[in-house]
């Protein structure tokens, strides 16, 4: 049956991201488009590929790690893991790569060696494995297991870390030279912090100069922050893995910004870091270095130059806010070939893109994501309609374009005149290369194909036009009762209610197939309308996403009034998990039973930066962490509830879920806990995700005293 095929392929084709192209980089000439992607929708392996907008030839195959060519070990260094879980990584093989400004030169890693492709002439023919009289990726002799390799813009040597220590090696020599070693165990040059990779946006620790010659590179003391440990208790012959995990109220890293050059000097780049501990962007364009750094409290941020032979830093802008100055996704700040800088401001409740400190985008345009500059113009993602993501440009002289139009959510990248627009809409998913005087191209997406199709009817219902999209089984008749499933995220940095296909709307028609109308709303707190929309959750984290999910239940069972409001349950993960636990105490009149996964119930416990944002700091707010928190309220349960945690999540760590079953108990209020043994944040197991929506659907059928259509 197709109900029952669909959780397998939902985890065999990791959540339906494999297959889809990413990673997109395009030539500074705009004459090279490089991406990954797997060889299929449940491939895992994930491969280089090239496509050339001037030729006929098509997509063209680099490097296959399934070829003969890699004699790896199959093991992903501990420092590459990390990285990959902070990423959401899901897929195998090459999953990150560096290429220099020609996109000729490549480097990547794969089980902790380094491969490089230089001067190569492609597999035209798109087969596994170059021909023979095509050069194969070269490996390349380190100083240990790589992680994070990132080559120079001029393509001759590619830094790299192995055990703390940024080193660089020379591709034509071999040549490894170690520019920064750690002055004790928990000193790391050249990755981020925790609350950098997993709260910022900020997934890497240093930056190629233009010349090639001198690096930007961050050096993290861990040392300050608390050690915390996380163990397998299925397997107990294995040690526990110690985890450096700043909670709120506690100790941050030190993190320091240097100057590293290929002759062994060294000058740290300066600011006010005791009023300033957060190093949130950082790069090196053609004037110099450029970061951000922000406060503690979160409500100053200043972009600030460098000179790298001083370092000394100017300040370019100052951003105040009295709650807290939101970071925005991507490549801002940035300055244009010009000196422009391109940065995102708050101004009049719009989150705007401004150049040089004058804001460039209407009222009531979001800025999502600053894309990059090509030239002195700037790419972004906008949104007008919060369910809609669309690819913007801004040029000086000819002003602002909307480069999509379909509903959906669209993203790219841009150099030389060449744009690369990644389309995802309810029809799917469509990758485009357009260049000057040519014809468009399309990068193939090699997805499975669903065994499902989501029956999304989209809504604005209610005071607070809140956008909802409400999915029915495909059987479904007009005057057929259906028990309820509220399906939200609900919180900061992530809508779900957006006009595309994606593997959580098929999710969720899956339980409808089952018999449930499943309702999916954003309520306050979520992105895309404005920075008031986002702020009314400060120092109140979850009672404003309750109210929103109960009067979005009621307003569209007025519009279907064959939604059986005596049987409604609620799911949700990390966020979302912690927003369905609290409606279902706070509103067991509305709500009769949860699902709970991977939550953060005890605000005290999740990271420095996320949780001090909206929150304050638990010593000067504690009201706010009681309210947000489900653990103090956790007395107040009268509905069934089940608890999920990955056993190996170092994100929300599975004491979240430990001390909310154990509040639970205190009270004597019964409940059910499914501990996943091995799984983190993002449970990737076969066995695992597939089992977990049978689990689930089992529960909710259980507990709202239903049968399940097809069971």
């Amino acid at each position: 049956m197709v109900l029952d095929e669909f959780p397998r392929q939902l985890a065999r084709t990791r959540r339906f991201s494999l297959g889809v192209p990413r990673a997109v980089t395009v030539s500074a000439d705009g004459g090279r488009v490089l991406f990954l992607r797997t060889s299929g929708g449940e491939d895992p392996v994930s491969r280089l590929w090239l496509i050339d907008p001037a030729d006929d030839s098509g997509e063209q195959l680099l490097a296959d790690p399934t070829a003969s060519w890699n004699v790896g070990s199959g093991e992903v260094p501990e420092a590459e893991r990390i990285r990959r879980e902070r990423m959401r990584e899901l897929a195998s093989g090459i999953v990150a790569y560096s290429a220099d400004e020609s996109c000729r030169t490549i480097a990547f890693a794969l089980d902790g060696q380094l491969w490089a492709l230089a001067g190569h002439q492609p597999d035209r023919a798109g087969q596994p494995g170059p021909p023979s009289d095509c050069p194969l990726p070269t490996l390349v002799p380190t100083a240990g297991p790589v992680t994070d390799p990132r080559i120079d813009p001029t393509g001759q040597r590619v830094a790299y870390v192995t055990d703390g220590a940024l080193h660089v090696v020379e591709l034509a020599t071999h040549v490894n030279q170690a520019l920064a070693t750690p002055e004790h165990a928990e000193v790391a040059y050249g990755l981020p912090e925790h609350v950098a990779a997993e709260s910022m946006y900020r997934y890497r620790g240093f930056w190629w100069a233009p010349d090639g010659r001198q690096l930007l590179a961050a050096r993290v003391d861990n040392a300050p922050v608390r050690q915390w440990w996380i163990a397998d208790s299925a397997n107990p012959q294995q040690p526990p893995r110690a985890i450096r995990y700043p909670a709120a109220g506690t100790a941050n890293a030190d993190v320091t910004l240097h100057v590293l050059r290929l002759d062994g000097t060294r000058t740290e780049i300066t600011w006010d870091r005791q009023a300033f501990e957060y190093l949130t962007t950082a790069s090196w364009d053609a004037h110099g270095p450029l970061l951000s750094v922000q406060s503690r409290d979160h409500r100053t941020l200043l972009i600030l130059g460098a000179d790298p032979a001083t370092g000394q830093t100017s300040l370019l802008h100052e951003e105040r806010d009295p709650a807290y100055v939101e970071l925005t996704y991507g490549a801002a700040p940035l300055r244009t070939p010009a000196g422009r800088l391109a940065h995102v401001s708050d101004l009049d409740g719009d989150h705007r893109l401004a150049i040089d400190g004058e804001p460039v985008t209407p009222d009531g345009l979001q800025v999502r994501e600053v894309i990059g500059a090509d030239g002195e113009t700037v790419y972004f993602i906008g949104i007008q309609e919060p369910t809609e993501e669309h690819l913007w440009r801004y040029d000086p002289a000819e002003g602002l374009r909307r480069l999509s139009s379909e509903p959906g959510v669209h993203n790219g990248t841009a150099a030389g005149g060449t744009v690369v627009r990644s389309s995802w809409t309810e029809a799917g998913q469509a990758m485009t290369v357009t260049s000057p005087g040519r014809a468009a191209k399309s990068i193939a997406n090699l997805a499975a194909e669903p065994v499902l199709t989501p029956r999304i009817t989209w809504l604005t219902v209610g005071a607070r036009a809140l956008r909802a999209a409400l999915l029915l089984p495909s059987w479904y008749q007009a005057g057929t009762s259906l028990p309820v499933l509220m399906s939200p995220y609900g919180g900061p940095a992530a809508q779900r209610v957006l006009r595309m296909s994606s593997s959580a709307f098929l999710q969720d028609q899956w339980f409808a197939e089952h018999g449930f109308a499943v309702l999916v709303v954003d309520g306050r707190g979520t992105p895309g309308r404005g920075s008031a929309w986002e702020k009314t959750v400060y120092g109140d984290a979850l009672s404003a996403p309750v109210e929103d999910q109960a009067d979005a239940l009621t307003a569209v069972a007025g519009q279907f009034p064959d939604l059986d409001l005596g049987k409604v349950g609620i799911r949700g993960w990390s966020f979302g998990g912690a927003l369905a636990a609290m409606a279902v105490i706070r509103r067991p009149e509305v709500f009769h039973a949860a699902i709970s996964g991977a939550a953060p119930h005890d605000q005290r416990l999740y990271d420095t930066y996320w949780r001090e944002r909206s929150l304050g700091h638990p010593d000067e707010n504690p009201e706010a962490y009681d309210r947000s928190s489900t653990i103090t309220q956790a007395a107040g349960l009268t509905r069934p509830l089940l608890l999920i945690h990955g056993i190996a999540d170092d994100n929300v760590v599975v004491a979240h879920t430990l001390r909310m079953s154990s509040a639970l108990l205190a009270a004597g209020r019964p409940h059910q806990v499914l501990p996943l043994s091995g799984a983190t944040h993002t449970p990737t197991d076969e066995n695992t995700v597939s089992q977990l929506l049978n689990h689930q659907l089992a529960f909710l059928t259980d507990a709202l005293g239903i049968r399940a259509a097809g069971r």
